[in-house]
């Protein structure tokens, strides 16, 4: 049996923490809202974000006190927005006292310096206490994982045997957990699938049916592998579960931010509205951006990342944008 705080009283956190609980772990989650927190404690729901309607293991405890979640953590997962990251982590730096394996569950870059996340951990978190790091990511939504659906996901890390120990926690008979060495690959796969989400909620919101859907995300995997590639990710990944797969459960399903975010932007034909009135975190927005001025960097061409900031970024209708990517001059598939 591990120790296993889990930082973020969300979706995704809370989730993990009932597969955790689930295969017999000690599981205590962190949270700052304090009726998140006596929810979980004293009715075992997290109706905030679940309603009435899901029930947790009475085993699964919640705390306001960061020091008390990880003070006998043999597990950190840190389930947080990424742009939250490098604060937190520099926090539970400041509280650690023993090492201990820390495991990343968000999907974007950092935004302070537009790093993969990877980097943030194993630049903010003491060398001494970083026992190991897995991304512990893939095709996942957390309103399917609590209820027990049937999930594949991978554990990414440069570290076989950590990967492999982080897989063995979670893994049981409806949460399969793959290993997976390809830091670079994965992170950047899980990260721009939700910018092609953006696009494909975008062509739903504008009327689009399933033939221009299906265009959208096959030419937006073969935008994931370009720049992944350029990145020193490997080809093979982007056909696995942190490339195609969390591209497909992201494009098409109602329960994504990113995908539910176009589909706002795609009915209004802009992304005004949207951009001024959006309370919620939804990554793709920010992926968006990064994307675009790392591959305009790198020489790599990436026709639909760019639509999508002409879109979000400089105030041009989606619709007119459809139009442009559909008559570009003809090439090889391949290309």
């Amino acid at each position: 049996m591990s120790n296993i705080a889990v930082i973020g009283s969300g979706t995704w956190g809370t989730a993990l923490a009932q597969v955790a609980d689930d295969n017999g772990h000690h599981v205590i989650i962190y949270g700052h809202n304090p009726n998140q927190v006596n929810d979980i404690n004293n009715n075992h729901k997290n109706s905030f974000y679940f309603g009435d309607e899901i029930t947790l293991s009475p085993t699964i405890k919640a705390t306001l006190d960061l020091s008390e979640a990880i003070k006998d953590a043999d597990i950190i997962l840190i389930s947080v927005p990424s742009a939250a990251l490098r604060s937190v982590l520099s926090e539970i730096n400041n509280l650690l006292d023993h090492p201990a394996i820390f495991i990343n569950t968000a999907k974007g870059f950092d935004t302070e310096k537009n790093q993969r996340l990877s980097f943030v951990f194993k630049g903010v978190i003491d060398p001494k206490n970083l026992k190991g790091f897995v991304s512990l990511i893939g095709p996942s939504h957390a309103e399917e994982v609590i209820v027990r659906d049937t999930t594949c996901i991978c554990s990414v890390s440069l570290n076989e045997e950590v990967a492999k120990y982080v897989a063995e926690v979670f893994s049981n008979n409806y949460f399969r957990v793959y290993l997976n060495n390809d830091e670079v690959g994965s992170e950047i796969g899980v990260a721009m699938k939700n910018a092609i989400a953006l696009a494909s909620g975008i062509l739903e919101g504008l009327g689009f049916g399933d033939n221009a859907r299906a265009a959208l995300c096959t030419r937006g995997l073969a935008e994931i592998v370009r720049f992944g590639v350029s990145q020193g990710g490997k080809p093979e990944t982007y056909l696995g579960l942190t490339g195609l797969g969390d591209l497909v459960v992201t494009c098409y399903s109602f329960h994504s931010r990113n995908f539910s975010a176009g589909l706002e932007i795609g009915k209004d034909d802009s992304a005004k509205h949207f951009m001024e009135t959006n309370t919620k975190t939804v990554e793709g927005i920010r992926t968006v951006k990064v994307i675009f001025e790392m591959a305009l960097a790198a020489g790599v061409e990436l026709p639909i990342i760019n639509a999508l900031y002409a879109v979000i970024y400089g105030g041009t209708k989606p619709s007119e944008l459809v139009g442009a990517l559909m008559t570009r001059p003809l090439k090889k598939e391949g290309k």
